[in-house]
């Protein structure tokens, strides 16, 4: 199944109601509307097609507030491989009817009953399999995996037409299912994890009850774990774990291992078997699970939320959000990340707590969980990811174990600049007018030599009641190299509620005209505005410059 948040898609403004019903179900759900039909959606999109195919490619599961019909035309491009399903629903506006259509094996009658409950209707389930026995038999329970569809395809239509079944070995999900049971029946059941090829008239399913210890890594580990499994007679589909060392948990052939078998990687310092193997086996009764064997790798992801509008949150950036334990953050930014699931929790803190804030940040993933630091627009522009990198530079050793990544978002200057049309459109630079970590007599040696070199300028943080001269100051040093016709773009709470964009001349520009939720942007010699039907002109910077050839 998907592990990424449903996304619910709507066609018509008549569905909105029931899609936010459904959000109390998937808090974390995408909300997208038809940009010329709905009114309220967290999420607008132009393009109907283009959206359900992207999503399905995503593997995101759809809920779509729409006739089945349409939802089927439109992906049946993309009906490739049944099993790399993401599961896909219809749901009648008003909420009557639930409808799954793809994603049999990726949970979607789960879905489909998990909705219908919450919307206090009957789903439309249409395996026979699953009305037959109340179960679907192709997609045993977590813990079990299935050795051959195809096989297991042609055992369900024997059990269909009336065959009994016999059972070998401990399957206790089918102790009350309706199945016509015989110790002497032609077909069987058989769970196990020893590696053999399935008997006719047999669906051989593997528990996850093996765990793979490993104690030395090395390059080559795969044909060692390959000779071990068939050394034991061990399907490597009842592989459940991998099970190492704390101290390899950066390691990146262990990694590389755990990724090609897809199998969860744990640490314990306790492992099973003789370190002098290398690699070892347990095999356990009952499927494992594998966080009772070990802990986690802690992974600490800095993220940037973009300007603020759901529209422009990066998909990687949403998905990580929806994976993490743990969320930090100036308390407005971890607002505007949500909404968050219950079991989430949520450290909000003073924006200037931000190395504080890092700290902490590691001292929970290297506990194994899953931690997400909060930006406003990109975290490496004058946001947490330097904070964190400086507060990894002097921490402890074990924070270097820590799964760190970097999440990109759009920065409050880029996101200003293509609001206003291409004012950034040649070489520029990005300036913060605070001087709390520099000093101010660096900041005017900076717009000196930005002014000299004739850059396009975007000033963060211009202006505060603590700082309420400093963009006087920058704009006299800005004066003496540029003409006062020089466009300037203001832009306050871009992609926000309320957002305003302003252009005027650098002649024009007063100090009262910004505050601390305004992007400045102050162009080159050569920026220029065109008129435009509504709103402020369109300002943009040539990509050539008067002297060079204009290409």
């Amino acid at each position: 199944m998907s592990e990424l948040p449903p996304a619910i898609v709507l066609l018509g403004q008549g569905g909105l109601a029931t899609a936010q019903r459904l959000r109390a179900l998937y808090p974390q759900a995408r909300l997208l509307g038809l940009a010329t039909r709905v009114h309220g959606a967290g999420e607008t999109y132009e393009h109907f097609g283009d959206t359900l195919r992207q999503l399905y490619r995503e593997n995101t599961p759809i809920i779509a507030l729409c006739a089945a019909g349409i939802v089927i035309r439109t992906l049946a491009p993309e009906l490739l491989a049944k099993t790399a399903e993401p599961p896909v629903l219809a749901l009648a506006e008003d909420g009557s009817a639930v409808v799954p259509l793809l994603g049999g094996l990726g949970g979607v009658n789960h879905m489909a009953r998990c909705i219908a409950a919450h919307l206090a209707v009957a789903p439309a389930i249409t395996t026979s399999g699953e009305l037959r026995f109340g179960q679907c038999l192709l997609d045993p329970p977590e813990g079990y995996v299935l050795a051959d569809l195809d096989q297991g395809k042609r055992f369900v239509a024997d059990l269909l037409g009336g065959a009994a079944v016999r059972i070998e070995g401990p399957a206790p999900w089918l102790s009350d299912a309706p199945l016509s049971k015989a110790a002497d029946a032609r077909l069987a059941i058989h769970v196990s994890p020893h590696a053999r090829p399935a008997a006719a008239h047999e669906l051989l399913i593997h528990p996850r009850s093996v765990v793979l210890a490993v104690h030395h890594t090395a390059a080559d580990l795969a044909p060692k774990v390959r000779a071990l499994l068939e050394r034991e007679g061990i399907a490597p589909a009842a592989l459940g774990c991998v099970l190492a060392a704390p101290e390899a948990m950066a390691d990146g052939a262990l990694h590389a291992l755990a990724n090609a078998l897809a199998l969860p990687l744990r640490f314990n310092p306790a492992l099973p078997g003789h370190a002098s193997e290398g690699v070892a086996l347990r095999v356990y009764p009952a499927p494992i699970d594998p966080d009772s064997l070990g802990q986690r790798r802690g992974r600490l992801a800095v993220v940037g939320l973009g300007p603020g509008a759901a529209a422009l949150l990066a998909p990687a950036v949403r998905a990580e959000l929806a994976h993490a334990q743990d969320v930090l953050g100036y308390e407005t930014y971890v607002r505007m990340a949500g909404p968050f699931r219950d079991d989430q929790v949520l450290h909000c803190t003073d924006n200037r707590e931000e190395l504080q804030r890092a700290r902490h940040a590691f001292e929970l993933a290297a506990q194994g969980r899953s931690v997400v630091v909060v930006s406003s627009g990109d975290p490496g522009v004058f946001a947490m990811a330097s904070a964190v990198l400086e507060a990894l530079e002097s921490g402890e050793a074990a924070w270097h174990r820590v799964d760190l990544q970097v999440l990109p978002g759009i920065s409050a200057s880029l996101a200003t600049a293509a609001w206003a049309g291409a004012p950034l459109g040649h070489d520029f630079c990005v300036l913060s007018l605070s001087d709390n970590l520099k000093p101010w007599a660096m900041i005017e040696k900076r717009l000196h030599l930005a002014c000299e070199a004739d850059l396009a300028m975007a000033f963060y943080n211009p202006i505060s009641r603590s700082r309420p001269w400093q963009l006087g100051r920058a704009l006299e040093i800005v004066r003496q190299h540029r003409a006062p016709a020089t466009p300037v773009v203001l832009g306050r709470d871009v992609a926000r509620p309320g957002q305003r964009l302003r252009v005027v001349s650098l002649g024009e520009l007063t100090p009262d005209m910004v505050d601390m939720r305004t992007m400045v942007l102050v162009g080159s010699s050569t920026t220029r505005c065109i008129a435009r039907v509504e709103g402020p002109p369109w300002v943009y910077t040539p990509r050539w410059y008067p002297q060079a050839p204009h290409q």
